[in-house]
């Protein structure tokens, strides 16, 4: 909890965690787009690069949980500081790499380091300030944790494009060091030794869990999921851990996560709610660049720019939202918000391949608007009636359920437009025989010859496909958001905001 100290310096020690989340959120894209680079500098495959973004992802999401108890038992002060430092130094190291398997670890120190940083820093904004300006104060702070993977590859390109794929890395330095100044001279030492005894049991059941899930969705797309033993193998595992886990949380004296968590309906809720949020959000992010450069021709940085718009949107709308919370609704807030995705993924699911850019940037705006409309009063909602001592654990579940919709929609949609790409493929390229005028006699009557013209018939049947693969995920993103609205007919609005000294604990 927050103590007077904390709450007269609470403008330098905010801006320090957004310091520190700015840094944790953009390491999460920012370096996709560098990722041909790198593997021309270690000489390895495509496959073998991914892991420089799946070690960092499975780092994460294994340590986002251990965070909530870490920071209770040696204080959250000594829980910043290490956390960041922890950070800058594996981006310095990852920055200087020479090998795979050198930035591969490095990686995994970084996520490891960064997982803490933002469910703490959002357990701490909530302590630190009075009910009545936590909507405001959580926009600004929102800004930061989901602008990051918005504007993550732009900077990136531009980065790698004018310097080198390793400034991608170096960035995060001066991030880091003014971050760490911030926490250092302006937050107060708290005592921690405050945490229940450790579930040795429930924390490693939770790890197979995710980091057998992380495998399965990982390697499944490219062992054509469970035809592989080694799918099955990783899934059965994530299954035993799912189940160790649930049983032990439910009968153990001192389990991992407070079952109180369980019992809450608004914090249930908004993790379901923060579950899709992140299929939403990062399964767009993932889907868009590469269809805008290789459907609709447009270099990296052009794509960058254009992807800028949704970022726009978020941040204007999370500035706008801050001074609505505690005054409208938060559940018709949300509403409104899950309504304008809903109108940019209608509009996202009539793409074609003859449009310009306009209907990028308009549906962008949207889908930003929508998004930053929903992410504060969700985090608002989520902890508005939960009992302030179980903030620390629940800031890391909120943060694991966004990161597991992230991966599982990433996942779940890549697999899709891979498997509609391919029937649409098949069912157009079934249509080309030497009759049909459609195809305007690029095909001869014996069906011999035109070799180069059956060439170019195939890729434009294969661009026309993909599109279509495109459109059938973004479609089924509308239907998965209209699917989750009857949820803000179960929470319930947060309770008068009370006044700035009921906050202020010793």
């Amino acid at each position: 909890m927050a103590s007077p100290a904390d709450y007269a310096n609470r403008i330098p020690i905010t801006v320090g965690l957004m310091l520190a989340t700015v840094m944790n959120s953009l390491d999460s894209t920012i370096a996709n787009v560098a990722l041909p680079h790198m593997q021309g500098s270690f000489s390895a495959s495509q496959d073998q690069m991914t892991w420089v973004l799946t070690s960092y992802i499975v780092a994460t999401a294994i340590m986002t949980p251990l965070s909530g108890w870490l920071s209770v038992r040696v204080g959250r002060k000594a829980m910043f500081l290490v956390s960041i430092a922890g950070f800058t130094l594996a981006s310095m190291l990852c920055g200087i790499a020479s090998s795979l398997a050198e930035i591969v670890i490095f990686r995994l120190i970084q996520g490891m380091c960064g997982a803490a940083l933002i469910p703490l820093s959002q357990a701490v904004v909530l302590d630190i300030f009075p009910p009545a300006q936590v909507g405001q104060v959580m926009a600004i702070w929102g800004a930061g944790a989901i602008l990051g993977p918005i504007f993550g590859p732009v900077l990136g390109g531009w980065l790698t494009d004018n310097f080198s794929w390793r400034w991608v890395f170096y960035i995060n330095l001066p991030i880091g060091l003014l971050a760490f100044g911030c926490i250092w001279f302006f937050m107060s030492r708290d005592r921690g030794g405050g945490a229940r005894p450790f579930d040795f049991l429930g924390f490693g059941a939770l790890v197979l869990f995710i980091g057998g899930m992380q495998l399965v969705l990982d390697r499944g797309p490219t062992l054509d999921w469970f035809s592989s033993p080694e799918v099955w193998t990783e899934a059965i595992v994530a299954g035993i851990g799912l189940y160790v886990f649930i049983v032990q949380t439910m009968t153990a004296t001192h389990p991992f996560f407070d079952r109180a968590l369980a019992f809450d309906r608004n914090f249930v809720s908004c993790n379901v709610f923060g579950f899709f949020i992140g299929i939403l959000l990062f399964s767009t992010m993932a889907l868009m660049p590469p269809m805008l450069q290789g459907l609709m021709g447009y270099s990296v940085f052009g794509a960058g720019l254009l992807m800028m718009w949704r970022g726009l949107g978020s941040f204007g709308a999370m500035f706008v939202v801050g001074r609505m919370v505690g005054k409208v609704d938060t559940r018709l807030i949300l509403g409104v918000g899950l309504t304008l995705s809903c109108v940019a993924l209608l509009q996202m699911s009539h793409f074609d391949l003859t449009m310009g850019a306009m209907p990028f940037v308009t549906s962008g705006i949207i889908q930003g608007v929508g998004i930053g409309l929903i992410f504060v009063p969700l985090s608002v909602l989520a902890f508005a009636t939960l009992d302030p001592k179980l903030r620390p654990e629940a800031t890391s579940v909120y943060t694991l359920m966004r990161s597991l919709g992230s991966a599982v929609g990433i996942s779940m949609m890549q697999a899709l437009f891979t498997n509609r790409a391919a029937v649409s493929h098949a069912d157009q390229a079934s249509q080309v025989q030497p009759g049909n005028p459609a195809f305007g006699g690029l095909l001869p009557p014996g069906g011999g010859g035109g070799g180069g013209d059956l060439i170019s018939l195939n890729g434009e049947i294969t661009r026309q496909a993909a599109m279509v693969g495109y459109v059938d995920v973004f479609r089924l993103m509308l239907f998965m958001t209209l699917a989750v609205m009857p949820l803000l007919l179960i929470m319930r609005p947060p309770s008068r905001a009370a006044s700035p000294s009921e906050m202020v604990i010793d």
